[in-house]
């Protein structure tokens, strides 16, 4: 059975683990190098409203996480938070993507949010399936902003008005 709650430090490595293969792997990410562990110790720790990072454990492995943070740091913007899923291998195609999103979307909703944004590398037809059927609405496309494997990307805003 898998289990959708807030991360805890303890969460560090597994979270770094799924994200340092779409780093290697994917393009879900265009970072290049995986971050230090203090970066996600640093978003754990974040205690603005409407930021929250979620796991999905199975067992005592977490196989999933989700989280919101600032779009932008200006005040403006203090009411949108940009949101980011990531699934392990062998957690993908069995709903989990969307467990962890709405939980996470419940809780920037009561947190008063006005707006949430993702940002998927495209293409990626599950990504963008999983956003659809959350509510969110393709905004926009920016050809050819990201390379990563020798090839140029593009990348597609999706938006939810809360």
């Amino acid at each position: 059975m898998t289990q959708v709650r807030p991360a805890t430090p303890a969460d560090v490595a597994g979270i770094a683990a799924i994200y340092d293969e779409q780093v290697r792997l994917g393009v879900s990410t265009f970072d290049l190098e995986p971050p230090p562990e203090t970066y996600w110790e640093h978003r754990l720790a974040s205690t603005e409203s409407g930021d929250h990072f979620l796991v999905a454990e199975a067992g005592v492995d977490v196989v999933g996480f989700a989280y919101s943070s600032a779009y932008r740091t200006r005040p403006g913007y203090r009411l949108t938070r940009e949101t980011s899923v990531y699934l392990s291998e062998q957690a993908r195609g069995q709903g989990l993507g969307r467990r962890l999103y709405d939980d996470l979307l419940d809780r920037v909703r009561a947190d008063g949010m006005h707006v949430v944004l993702a940002l998927v590398a495209v293409p990626n037809p599950a990504s963008v399936a999983l956003h659809q059927a959350c509510g969110f609405e393709h905004v926009g496309t920016l050809r050819e902003v990201g390379r990563k494997f020798d090839r140029w990307l593009d990348t597609a805003w999706y938006q939810l008005v809360l």
